[in-house]
């Protein structure tokens, strides 16, 4: 989080100015590049997709995820800069460690088995995930006075997206590949999950007791 924020301080000449709209240039590109470097960054919004894609047995199913997380998300980047709803960071990232370690255990769970109502759950996992890239933009200063905040808050959504589709078109070619295997689906897709659980639960640990 604080890594991609001092990249648009670098790509901006003043991150308050834009925020207070006294930089009249929009300056979408950097903003674009900030959603994408904070998704590629973001290891712990990968994991939780990986592990969501992992068990994934159609391209309708993985489209079905990956909608609901940008849905959820989208939804509370917008309301959570617009100050409308707000859910501090010292919740937001152990809420965003347990939904890791969540999708992991049901995945061990079920075997490997896309679980029902996937799509529900990811969705609403999705909305705590929002917070944290809402984060990004209001450490920013995005949206103070309520000025300056549609094109930021568009291209900021709009990298995250781009990222997003781009770790999917590598990974899902890779997983469909790999669950036509039955040693995957035997072996793969349980240690990625545990693995996934684990590292949810390092950074619950690390954001509550080692905070």
């Amino acid at each position: 989080m604080f890594f991609s924020a001092k990249i648009i301080y670098q790509w901006m000449p003043s991150a308050s100015l834009v925020a207070a709209g006294v930089n009249k240039d929009p300056m979408i590109a950097p903003f674009v590049r900030l959603g994408v470097e904070h998704i590629w960054t973001g290891y712990d919004h990968l994991l939780f997709l990986l592990a969501l894609l992992a068990v994934c047995a159609s391209f309708r199913a993985s489209v079905r995820v990956i909608s609901c997380f940008t849905l959820g998300h989208s939804l509370t980047l917008a309301l959570a800069t617009l100050d409308w709803v707000n859910l501090p960071a010292r919740l937001a990232e152990p809420l965003i460690a347990v939904s890791i370690v969540y999708v992991g255990v049901e995945n061990l769970v079920r075997r490997g088995a896309e679980p029902r109502g996937r799509g529900a759950l990811t969705f609403g996992f999705g909305l705590i995930h929002g917070f944290g890239f809402a984060s990004v933009l209001r450490e920013l200063g995005v949206g103070a006075n309520g000025s300056g905040l549609a094109l930021p808050l568009f291209s900021f959504n709009l990298g995250v997206e781009l990222g997003q589709i781009a770790i999917a078109a590598v990974v899902l070619p890779l997983l469909w590949q790999l669950r036509k295997r039955e040693w995957f689906l035997r072996l793969g897709v349980p240690a990625i999950s545990a693995l996934v659980a684990l590292a949810g639960l390092y950074w619950l640990l690390a954001r509550t007791l080692w905070a």
